[in-house]
């Protein structure tokens, strides 16, 4: 089992470059960070987490991811660098498409683009998302992308995005970018990782890994695709006694551990311990 951090970014503590090059240094497979554009004081749409407000200012002050990656490619050599989760509804996506491909061909092929279909419908809105329609322009984005990331000369016509036969350099390092979903274990996300993405990221709410992934594999092979999906589980309490191996049996590939929100000592002092636990 692959073992990987998230760190909640933001403008205290610990720097994702900081963070990276220490859980690099303990042996961690991957190192996420999150994406809030900003959270509108008035909202309709309650956290998932909550049901009603946000549980953590940091929501607030979330740094850029595609910097922070950027920061943390340049100060280590090995370790995945991902999202958990992005929203790339709210960027333009040939711009995004550019910055992508140049931080995977920067970093060496080592970008998961770890994305979500947006619970708050209100910053969505502010980027001009209708909140209804919000799965259909993430595909058509990620449609487009990968348009720009694999030809020579790519085009695209959707409802939400559009290319005129285009040229674009450089091109992903790796064959392709992997990209999964963050988001419930429910059929129509499962049906919609299917036919757009690589795999699925967990949300803190699930509680029946074993049951949605084996979920996720049916609908997978019924759609078509080969082998498997990457499973990524968000572990947010204690491990049991075997749990990690039954996971691994029902097709988890990856675990995801939480940083706290603590100084920079306390922060690397924590990755240091989890990593002499995990990775050994």
């Amino acid at each position: 089992m692959k073992n990987s951090i998230v760190l909640f970014t933001s403008d205290r503590g610990i720097t994702p470059a900081a963070a990276a090059k220490a859980a690099e240094d303990a042996g961690f497979y991957g190192f996420y960070v999150p994406e809030h554009s900003h959270i509108p004081t008035s909202r309709d749409s309650n956290h998932p987490g909550t049901g009603g407000e946000i549980p953590d200012d940091r929501y607030l002050r979330i740094l850029d991811p595609w910097i922070s990656l950027a920061t943390a490619a340049a100060v280590t050599s090995k370790i995945r660098l991902g999202t958990a989760v992005a929203l790339p509804m709210e960027h333009d996506p040939i711009t995004l498409a550019k910055t992508l491909a140049t931080l995977d061909h920067l970093s060496g092929g080592r970008l998961t683009l770890g994305v979500g279909f947006g619970w708050n419908v209100e910053e969505l809105e502010d980027h001009g998302v209708p909140g209804n329609k919000r799965r259909t322009v993430l595909r058509e984005y990620l449609e487009l992308m990968r348009e720009l990331w694999t030809n020579e000369v790519a085009s695209y016509e959707g409802e939400f995005a559009t290319l005129k036969p285009s040229w674009a350099w450089p091109k992903p390092t790796q064959p392709e970018i992997p990209v999964l979903v963050g988001a419930g274990g429910t059929e129509k996300n499962f049906n919609w990782i299917a036919r757009s993405a690589s795999g699925w990221i967990t949300t803190p709410i699930e509680t029946d890994i074993e049951e949605r992934v084996g979920l996720l594999n049916r609908i997978w092979t019924d759609s078509g695709r080969d082998g498997k999906p990457r499973v990524v589980v968000l572990v947010t309490s204690k491990l049991q006694p075997g749990q990690v191996e039954r996971w691994a049996e029902a097709g988890v590939d990856e675990c995801m551990f939480g940083l706290p929100d603590k100084s920079t000592d306390e922060t690397l002092a924590f990755i240091e311990k989890m990593g002499g636990a995990l990775n050994r």
